[in-house]
């Protein structure tokens, strides 16, 4: 895993990060499975998560080299930050918390991908999970979610993967039953 370009949520950074030792090349593409085990990994390596720079104000972000042509990014998160509510279109995922502990709000629902603005959402698809230090979760394509730092004191660390690396990401507001389509994000946007 190599990293590069830490950046904040406002400027990008230009140091390099070292990291583990790369996982060799593969022919397939990664099952989410995969980008578990490596998040899992990357989280466990302590020089890699000691060498992000956090900053009190916004989230701080490394990409990494992910295994098998994935893409992958180091984050921190500052007390009281969070994502909103996102996609990662057809990109399978996974993440793992390295410092701290991170909340996540997920839809148990498949969505559809487009054609829509406003979606009201049914009883029973809302799910949340804390993932403390050291746990993580893989996800499939089009997963409805945000990731949260809720804690008034601590930043917290993740290493999240995603393969393909990013098409796009679709962002959400939601408001009680109803979510609705804000905008989409290109790589453009976030590199």
């Amino acid at each position: 895993m190599s990293a590069s370009v830490p950046a904040s949520a406002s400027e990008p950074a230009s140091a390099a990060v070292p990291g583990p030792p790369p996982v060799p090349a593969r022919a397939s593409a990664p099952s989410s499975a995969e980008l578990l085990d490596f998040v899992r990994r990357a989280a466990a390596d302590t020089d890699l998560i000691a060498s992000l720079p956090l900053d009190p104000e916004g989230r701080t972000w490394v990409r990494l080299e992910g295994p098998g042509g994935s893409e992958a990014w180091l984050i921190g998160w500052p007390p009281g930050t969070g994502t909103g509510w996102h996609d990662h279109a057809e990109s399978v995922g996974a993440f793992t918390t390295a410092a701290g502990t991170l909340k996540e709000h997920s839809l148990a629902a498949r969505l559809p991908t487009d054609g829509w603005k406003t979606l009201e959402l049914t009883e029973g698809v809302d799910r949340e999970r804390r993932l403390a230090t050291g746990q993580g979760r893989a996800f499939g394509r089009n997963h409805v979610h945000e990731v949260l730092n809720e804690s008034p004191a601590e930043h917290a660390v993740s290493v999240h993967a995603y393969y393909p690396p990013l098409p796009q990401i679709r962002r959400y507001s939601r408001t009680g039953d109803v979510l609705r389509l804000e905008h989409v994000e290109r790589p453009e946007d976030w590199q």
